[in-house]
């Protein structure tokens, strides 16, 4: 019988679990055109996207803007993404096959993520309730990451200590987030950030299919 080398999985929401690209341009568009600001691609989008969205929004707006047009542009996002946050997002191939496996197997899950605790509850209940119970992401009084506080939050409430957790993500965010918590990091190339972007971020374990996380989990 094979041995577990770990007992718990962190994961990553956006890029990792979840393709959430269009969603994410479409209300960062609905904002800049509201303030008469250039539209932004879909690449330009995932180059933004992984220190949440205050700095999305940062990134999207033009550079000339005064801080008080770029509150509005992000009270605007964060109006349009609350209804539409949804439209086009959903879980990549496998990942509701891995959860369901990891589940059977026993280990615990957590999300932690950037994005904002509101929006993080609204795609956990749909998407993630009947398989893990902790996913924390932006609000007041714990650092996002890359500092390793959600991180060490998920882990408290969890009871696992980070010697027996591993951390899975798809960006130089994820890659420092790990590093800074003093765990191990799983790669996903699925995700918002090409695998030569995550090589230069520090990357040196990939996956390329969900089910290949597993094979981690366990000594070989």
């Amino acid at each position: 019988m094979l041995k577990k080398r770990y007992k718990a999985v962190i994961f990553d929401l956006d890029g990792t679990l979840l393709n959430t690209l269009e969603d994410l341009q479409a209300s960062v568009n609905y904002a800049l055109k509201r303030y008469n600001m250039p539209e932004r691609s879909l690449e330009e989008i995932r180059c933004f996207v992984g220190n949440g969205i205050e700095k999305l929004i940062e990134r999207a707006v033009v550079e000339n803007a005064e801080d008080s047009v770029r509150r509005d542009v992000l009270a605007s996002f964060k109006e349009h993404y609350a209804i539409h946050c949804n439209d086009k997002t959903g879980l990549y191939p496998g990942i509701s096959s891995l959860l369901s496996c990891l589940k059977e197997q026993g280990f615990q899950m957590a999300i932690v993520s950037n994005k904002l605790q509101a929006g993080v509850d609204a795609l956990y209940d749909r998407y993630f309730k009947e398989y893990l119970s902790v996913a924390i992401g932006a609000r007041c009084g714990i650092c996002k990451k890359p500092a390793p506080d959600t991180v060490f939050e998920a882990l408290r409430i969890l009871d696992i200590p980070k010697e027996q957790a591993v951390y899975v993500g798809d960006s130089e965010v994820d890659i420092a987030t790990a590093a800074n918590a003093g765990m191990q990091c799983i790669t996903v190339t699925w995700g918002f950030r090409t695998k030569k972007e995550q090589k230069v971020a520090g990357a040196d374990l990939f996956v390329e299919k969900p089910e290949d996380i597993i094979s981690f989990l366990y000594f070989r």
